[in-house]
């Protein structure tokens, strides 16, 4: 019986280059940035090292979960135009959640093959930091002695009503459907802290990171956007949340939920940042003499319960499978989002998944999950490290609050095995 949920491949769609700004801890150095402006450096700096220019770009698509200042409703249109794009060509803001980055591939895959555009730029971009306390009752004034119903934005974010839950509890309920135990959990996020740490440490991380500085983004004829870091800083160079972690550190750290076994250690880290790649037909590689940095095989995006969200990944990635032929011994490394530690355990357990393969320069508990950036970041960082190892495919995935779980498979065109 064929999987339920959405899949689409393609036979001519590639990833030219991307980059990312550093992933900087939550109230950091880049939280008083705007999304806008994150994704505009990104968006350059993407262009700049693909060696296409912003006039080629023929479809701009965006993803930001949160409003970070009030221009959030012209964020496609700004990253667009202050990244050089004509202002002919149109921007798009899309969203699925912590599946925000890997749908702006889908749908650049899409608009590619339906002979919309040759070329797409793809940007991911999240302040956690600047997510609005803000309230949605007041338009019609305040009564006197009622409630005044401010709140914050990300904490309410992750509840979700329909199953009377938030997502640290989804991954409690995959705990103990999964028997997965404290001391594993800790493992797990010390073993990411600890190859973050090498990653970072080799300089792979450094290879697809953008210095983040002051500087203007001009437009002609009109208002001048920018960047300016505060104080006395004058460059942001480096992620900021890995950081040697033992177990027997994590272990002391209190559960979110009293015997349960998530917690501010082994959980996602808030992270501000922006990543960006240019997508384009092969063709168009091909005629620019241009060598792609992977190839964008196949999309899928499925559903599950919402009170188990964090399974997603799993259905996702057998839906590609089945869909392409390949068995999950063909998938060279995994990079799946590491929302929290029993979460990715379970869609390990699930799948059956060998974890040598598995977010090999460590994951989001070490390095941190802006939302809409998450899938760009994480599709990047494949594609490198599938170049790197001489791999030929690489998935890449991650679950979705509310229930869903999307997963694209990438190939290595310069794989020889």
């Amino acid at each position: 019986m064929t999987a339920r949920g959405f899949f689409n491949s393609f036979t001519d769609v590639v990833i030219l280059d991307g980059v990312r700004t550093p992933m900087v801890d939550y109230c950091g150095a880049l939280g008083h940035i705007s999304p806008t402006d994150l994704g505009i450096k990104a968006a350059r700096e993407a262009l700049l090292r693909s060696g296409v220019s912003g006039t080629d770009i023929g479809s701009v698509i965006t993803g930001n979960m949160a409003p970070g200042d009030f221009d959030q409703f012209f964020l496609p249109r700004h990253i667009g135009l202050y990244a050089g794009v004509p202002v002919e060509v149109p921007a798009i803001m899309t969203q699925r959640i912590c599946g925000t980055g890997f749908e702006l591939f889908r749908q650049a895959g899409e608009q590619i093959e339906a002979g919309v555009c040759d070329t797409a730029l793809v940007v991911g971009t999240e302040s956690m930091t600047r997510n609005p306390i803000a309230a949605f009752d007041h338009r019609t004034g305040f009564k006197l002695g009622a409630p005044v119903g401010f709140k914050d934005y990300m904490w309410e974010a992750l509840k979700d009503p329909a199953a009377g839950i938030n997502m640290i509890q989804t991954a409690e309920n995959l705990a103990k459907k999964y028997s997965i135990s404290r001391e594993e959990v800790d493992a797990f996020a010390s073993s990411s802290f600890a190859k973050a740490v090498a990653a970072q440490a080799s300089g792979f991380l450094a290879g697809e990171i953008v210095s983040v500085i002051t500087e203007k983004f001009e437009l002609d004829g009109y208002k001048p956007r920018g960047i300016k870091l505060q104080g006395k800083l004058t460059e942001v160079a480096s992620d900021t949340h890995p950081r040697t972690s033992p177990v027997e550190v994590l272990a002391k750290l209190r559960p979110v939920y009293e015997g349960g076994v998530q917690t501010g250690g082994n959980s996602a880290a808030l992270v501000d940042a922006a990543a960006a790649c240019v997508v384009s037909s092969g063709a168009f590689a091909k005629a620019r003499g241009k060598q792609p940095l992977a190839r964008v095989v196949a999309a899928a995006a499925v559903g599950v319960p919402p009170e188990i969200m964090g399974i997603g990944p799993a259905p996702a990635i057998r839906l590609l499978l089945e869909r392409t032929g390949l068995k999950l011994s063909d998938i060279g490394r995994f990079e799946i989002n590491e929302a929290q530690g029993a979460q990715t355990l379970a869609v390990g357990r699930e799948l059956g998944l060998d974890l040598d393969k598995l977010n090999v320069n460590g994951g989001a508990i070490a390095l941190g999950h802006p939302l809409a950036t998450t899938g760009v970041r994480l599709t990047l960082t494949l594609a490198r490290e599938l170049q790197r190892s001489g791999l030929r495919y690489g998935i890449s995935s991650a679950c979705v609050g509310g229930g869903q779980g999307i997963a694209l498979l990438i190939e290595n065109p310069g794989a020889t095995a």
